[in-house]
């Protein structure tokens, strides 16, 4: 199965591993290029725009939401990354959210790796969208 792989910025470490983690376990896992940049250290000026206040010219200048648009449309599902990010349970931003919202009006499988975050503004949204809850178990993706 070919998945995107989807979440906050901050779980860029993250997202490389479960791309290995998905790769062993058959499936093609798709991770945008700069995030492997960023965790090798390259593409500092973008990263500092990212993490600098800044995140919505590096989404623009970079065209990170199309590129999720199209990588979304031509896979079978998302994985969404879902972690702990300040205080909030499992978060799902708004990016993230927009990435359910492309795969679910696309017909495309969602699987969100840990229990949706009851906390979030969104929550009603993601669970109008989102049927499997993978609970960390990668297993389930079938």
């Amino acid at each position: 199965m070919k998945i995107v792989i989807c979440g906050s910025s901050a779980f860029k470490e993250e997202m490389l591993k479960f791309r290995d983690r998905l790769a062993t376990l058959g499936h093609e896992a798709i991770v945008h290029p700069d995030y492997e940049s960023f965790v090798k250290g390259e593409k500092a000026e973008i990263w500092s725009q990212v993490t600098g206040g800044e995140h919505y010219l590096a989404k623009r200048s970079q065209g990170y939401i199309k590129w999720y648009y199209n990588a979304i449309f031509n896979s079978d599902a998302i994985l969404v990354l879902n972690f702990d990010k300040r205080g909030i349970k499992n978060y799902v931003g708004g990016n993230t959210l927009m990435e359910i919202g492309f795969a679910y009006v696309n017909d495309k499988k969602i699987f969100l790796l840990n229990p949706i975050p009851e906390d979030s503004p969104y929550v009603d949204e993601i669970k109008a969208m989102v049927e499997i809850v993978l609970a960390g178990d990668l297993e389930k993706i079938k």
